[in-house]
């Protein structure tokens, strides 16, 4: 499954008159910044207007400038609490923190964001990106772990991830990151299967089979269109042989045949791994980044 970049909303100011005035302002702001070096107070964005720190803090935003952008937005929201500078200046710190690697910094800012301004038309994005968030606070730990499947670490923040997914697709069904939400929900359906069969296959290589029969039954029942769903029938089959239990066992092996007639796991010969089978591409946790 191949999933885009997140779509970016329409940031305040939207019309093309307010557009104009931002590059304006924006270019004035850096010459500016240029001819008063001579008399810098310690904050010399103590007297800017809230107008003022949101322009440059988008500048910084656009600039990748991401700590300095979190910063103005924050000054911004301290000084002029109210109005709708400051209400996009929280949206825009957490769309900062998502971009400078602070996943939990995100979620947190969504979140307040989300008890804040639950009639904003851009809190759809905030529930978004507070799923995009979560999920990325699973994926950021390993980026750089070449051999670590994503199935087999933790899955607390993928199923954060899916439930704020769920909250959106409920709540806003004809939101524009609805169609994307629903796809990434997919996802992490999958990744949440197979991180049971990982777990299942671990029982079953050191002879608890009770368990690895029983972790595997649990995986199907609950993700029940889980293309990992082929292993985890297999588990149950050689798990319920080892037992003894010969007619549980028969049946397992009977419902694989049945869905999956070319199944290699049909021999029982044929080791019950995981990883070169069923698995992702290993850079599936760079999908956003594509």
């Amino acid at each position: 499954m191949k999933l885009k970049l997140p779509v970016v909303r329409t940031r305040f100011p939207t019309s093309a008159a307010g557009i104009t005035a931002c590059m304006i302002l924006s270019a004035a702001l850096l010459l500016g910044g240029c001819a008063s070096d001579k008399k810098k107070d310690s904050d010399e964005t103590s007297n800017w207007s809230a107008q003022r720190l949101f322009v440059q803090g988008m500048h910084e935003l656009n600039s990748s400038n991401y700590s300095a952008a979190i910063k103005l937005f924050e000054s911004l929201e301290s000084r002029y609490p109210y109005g709708h500078y400051a209400e996009q200046a929280q949206l825009e710190v957490a769309y900062a923190h998502y971009k400078n690697s602070e996943p939990a910094s995100a979620v947190e800012a969504c979140d307040r964001f989300i008890k804040m301004h639950p009639n904003n038309p851009d809190v759809d994005y905030a529930y978004y990106l507070k799923g995009l968030s979560n999920f990325v606070a699973d994926t950021t730990v390993f980026s750089d772990v070449a051999a670590q499947d994503p199935s087999e670490r933790d899955t607390v923040n993928l199923k954060k991830s899916f439930d704020t997914f769920r909250e959106l697709t409920k709540r806003y069904p004809d939101s524009r990151y609805t169609p994307d939400a629903i796809q990434r929900m997919q996802l992490l359906v999958n990744l949440l299967a197979e991180h049971e069969i990982h777990i299942a296959i671990y029982y079953y290589n050191r002879k608890s089979w009770v368990a690895a029969a029983a972790r595997a039954e649990d995986s199907l029942q609950t993700y029940p269109q889980a293309p990992i769903n082929e292993l985890a029938l297999a588990v149950m089959a050689r798990s319920y042989a080892k037992l003894g239990a010969n007619d549980l066992s028969g049946q397992a092996l009977n419902v694989l045949r049945l869905n999956f007639p070319n199944s290699k796991w049909l021999d029982d010969k044929q080791p019950l791994q995981f990883r070169g089978s069923l698995q992702p591409p290993r850079s599936w946790w760079k999908f956003w980044a594509s």
